[in-house]
């Protein structure tokens, strides 16, 4: 029976590039999975391998995990919350506690990776040539700027509701990045971005660490529709940290009772 679940009908073709296995063997982009990759290739990149199609540079692989860990936590944050209060309700359910926390990586935490780096790409694609200094690059950030605000549009990656002044993830990001030679057109688009915008803002907000990597992560040539996952895959280990803390240490029925004790009754506003 199980000789025929296994066997492959001739008349049914499902190409992949990803993997492929039968009896003896387990294939991972062309690669024999247990010789070839186990214990030879890091988790971020078979990452990017899986997602570009092709092997990381050294350069490439720096680059991605130092966004991986750049994103994997900061605290108690509404990602952190719901999968610690999801346990709470669940404990039976690792997988839906992880799951609640990245069903929560949207415009304010955690999507704004993808987002940041989507904006930047647009604004490239606009352009006939990249400019060859920080000036050329001024002008282009500039005119983007203005565009938004005409638009109404929130600029990603600007502000941080903790770090007022400076991320500090932003300039470490950026100097791996230079280091590498991978300080792309869209890290210095996102960087002429924090230069110009109090012209146009009246206000100097820092760039934050999900934008500078989102800008990082589409200087790596990764499709910017696919960015948001890749701080979903940051964050998971962060989600499971917070699950083993919770385990030894456990918060979530405190966070529960507090807002429990706290709530009030009150009437609903008439138009």
């Amino acid at each position: 029976m199980a000789d025929q679940l296994n066997k492959q009908d001739p008349g049914l073709n499902f190409p992949t590039s990803i993997g492929t296995s039968d009896r003896t063997t387990i294939r991972l982009l062309g690669q024999d999975l247990a010789e070839d990759l186990m214990g030879k290739v890091g988790f971020g990149e078979l990452a990017y391998w899986l997602v570009a199609g092709h092997r990381p540079t050294p350069g490439q692989v720096r680059v991605l995990e130092a966004v991986l860990v750049a994103l994997a936590d900061h605290g108690f944050t509404p990602t952190a919350i719901a999968a610690r209060l999801t346990y709470l309700s669940a404990p039976e359910s690792l997988q839906g506690a992880i799951a609640a926390g990245l069903l929560g990586g949207g415009s304010r935490f955690l999507g704004v990776t993808e987002d940041c780096g989507r904006f930047l790409a647009d604004v490239l694609a606009g352009l006939d040539t990249h400019p060859d200094d920080d000036a050329g690059w001024d002008e282009v950030a500039l005119a983007a700027v203005r565009d938004a605000r005409a638009a109404k549009r929130l600029l990603p990656g600007l502000g941080h509701p903790v770090h007022k002044d400076i991320d500090p993830r932003t300039p470490v990001l950026i100097r791996i990045a230079d280091d590498e030679g991978l300080r792309g057109p869209h890290l210095r688009l996102f960087e002429a971005i924090g230069r110009v915008h109090p012209q146009v803002l009246g206000r100097a907000l820092p760039l934050n660490g999900a934008g500078v990597c989102g800008a990082a992560l589409a200087d790596l040539d990764l499709p910017v529709d696919l960015l948001r996952g890749f701080a979903l895959l940051a964050r998971t280990a962060g989600l499971l940290g917070h699950l083993a803390e919770e385990r030894r240490n456990p918060l979530g029925m405190e966070i529960y009772r507090t807002v429990d004790r706290n709530a009030r009754y009150v009437p609903p506003a008439t138009s």
